[in-house]
């Protein structure tokens, strides 16, 4: 359905501003001078002690038991705490009491820390360090061959292996 075309007045901007008194017309409002455009600093996460919790919480059961209706929800207002986070206290609160209701490390936890670490990395410092100190001997060892061979020193042979 179509709706029929209403004719649109046009102001006239002249004759109207003559005729409105400088006391009619609004005044201008400025700009706070406190505006900034950056931004201002973070906000901090609030964090309830223990104690705290614990007085919330036993001050919300006696507000449910006493049944008088909005009791709980002025509790939430007056402390500035959403009905969520009083549950997720309570839940706490019955799996250990007060070291549940501790504030916790926001974050991954970290990796338990072996004592074996330090050892390992100072053995395997030392293997490099053998390993090194191997490949010299060995370079040493075949200098020693051609140099033997090139003034004709016959050498003896290796019987065992094992004393290589």
């Amino acid at each position: 359905m179509v709706m029929p075309a209403q004719p649109v007045p046009t102001p006239t901007a002249a004759p109207a501003a003559q005729s409105i008194s400088p006391a009619a017309r609004p005044a201008p409002v400025p700009a706070p001078s406190a505006a900034n455009p950056e931004l201002g600093t973070r906000p901090q996460r609030r964090h309830f002690s223990a104690k705290d919790k614990l007085r919330i919480l036993t001050e919300a059961d006696h507000a449910s038991a006493s049944g008088e209706p909005g009791a709980i929800g002025a509790i939430l207002r007056r402390e500035g705490i959403y009905s969520s986070m009083l549950s997720a206290w309570r839940r706490q609160r019955d799996q250990g009491a007060l070291t549940a209701l501790a504030p916790h490390k926001r974050g991954p936890v970290p990796d338990p820390v072996n004592p074996l670490d330090g050892e390992l990395t100072r053995l395997r410092r030392e293997n490099a360090g053998l390993i090194a100190r191997l490949s010299r001997a060995e370079q040493i060892i075949d200098i020693q061959k051609k140099l033997s061979e090139m003034l004709a020193i016959p050498l003896p042979p290796l019987t065992d292996p094992e004393t290589v």
